[in-house]
């Protein structure tokens, strides 16, 4: 099948380029050492089950959930265009 310049597997490629990127950004969020027994952010206490399914939590649940919520405004835009936008 004719593909143009791109090479076959070319939009499987980006993909999983994406996929590899987007895993490695949430990996190097992962927090990690020593967890804390109360948040840095409100002072409540982090239960034990918690910072064991965890290692390095600093926030308690809570905190977590607002400072995901206000982190995930943005990063839905493919950096690399569709297949639609290159065809045009």
């Amino acid at each position: 099948m004719a593909t143009g310049w791109a090479q076959d597997g070319a939009v499987q490629d980006q993909i999983d380029d994406t996929v590899d990127e987007a895993v490695q950004r949430a990996r190097s969020r992962l927090p990690s050492g020593d967890s804390l027994t109360h948040c840095e952010e409100c002072d409540a206490p982090i239960p034990e089950a918690r910072r064991k399914a965890l290692p390095g939590v600093r926030l308690c649940v809570r905190c977590q959930q607002a400072r995901d919520t206000a982190e995930s405004g943005g990063s839905a835009y493919n950096r690399r265009g569709s297949k639609d936008s290159q065809l045009r």
